[in-house]
């Protein structure tokens, strides 16, 4: 995969000026980038600051989309589940925990530092990567 491909994957179905905006980035430049122009690496590390996303993913596609994101047992997240309320998860539940685990790491990384937690920009990580979460391989 090369960086212009992993650069749309970051910008998923939000806009090109949008994710522009977003970055600190000339709309022109990230379009250069997607038609296959490499970035320097200063370019590359405010992308992959602002867009919380991992540099050496960015760079190389090796490691994790996401930085700040742990990585997430499933099979220990299900089991602890199961201990605390009884109840199998069906494989939809095991989906919306995710969801809910890759809202809470999206959250703690970007609360402010008077404590805001900011639900909007939450909800529009979620709709964007809505397979943010990377569950530990089993």
């Amino acid at each position: 995969m090369s960086f212009a491909n992993r650069l749309q994957t970051l910008i998923g179905a939000e806009s090109i000026s949008g994710f522009a905006r977003r970055v600190d980035i000339s709309e022109a430049l990230i379009r250069k980038y997607l038609k296959g122009s490499e970035p320097s690496l200063s370019k590359a590390n405010q992308i992959a600051m602002r867009a919380n996303c991992s540099l050496e993913w960015l760079a190389t596609g090796c490691g994790y989309l996401y930085r700040q994101a742990e990585v997430v047992d499933m099979e220990a997240c299900v089991l602890a589940h199961k201990f605390v309320t009884g109840q199998e998860l069906s494989p939809n539940q095991q989906e919306q925990l995710q969801q809910v685990i890759a809202g809470y790491q999206y959250l703690r990384a970007h609360k402010k530092a008077d404590g805001y937690l900011d639900e909007t920009a939450m909800a529009a990580f979620l709709q964007r990567h809505p397979k943010a979460l990377t569950p530990e391989p089993v």
